[in-house]
């Protein structure tokens, strides 16, 4: 069955859901959820989860096994300063795989750098 916008738009509703119902039971915490859309000022779709005192902004994608790393890593990055927070990185869904503690994250270095100590790198 082919995509279309409606069952591409309830695959990601599947993916945040998971993504963030095992977050809180594995860091738990029942402060994370799924963030209501912002327009513009977009503050990704995971919130409450936090680390060394920083928020951490996480982007959940579902585009059915495609990865389009660029594209998300810079909307992740929009979406932690429009949060004010430490930390972006997008959460995508593996093509054939369920298991929420199973999906990649994509981050940039200086992320891993701000998750690692603490601090966003100047």
């Amino acid at each position: 069955m082919a995509r279309n916008r409606a069952s591409a738009k309830a695959a990601g509703t599947r993916h945040e859901s998971s993504i963030v119902a095992h977050l809180a039971e594995r860091l738990d915490d029942d402060r994370i959820e799924r963030r209501s859309k912002s327009g513009a000022k977009d503050r990704g779709d995971v919130t409450g989860v936090k680390h060394l005192g920083q928020r951490i902004v996480i982007e959940a994608k579902d585009y059915g096994g495609r990865y389009l790393v660029g594209p998300w890593l810079t909307e992740a990055e929009t979406e932690r300063g429009n949060d004010d927070a430490g930390v972006g990185m997008v959460v995508a869904k593996r093509r054939g795989v369920t298991a929420p503690g199973e999906q990649v994250v994509f981050m940039t270095v200086d992320d891993l750098v701000s998750l690692l100590n603490g601090e966003r790198p100047a």
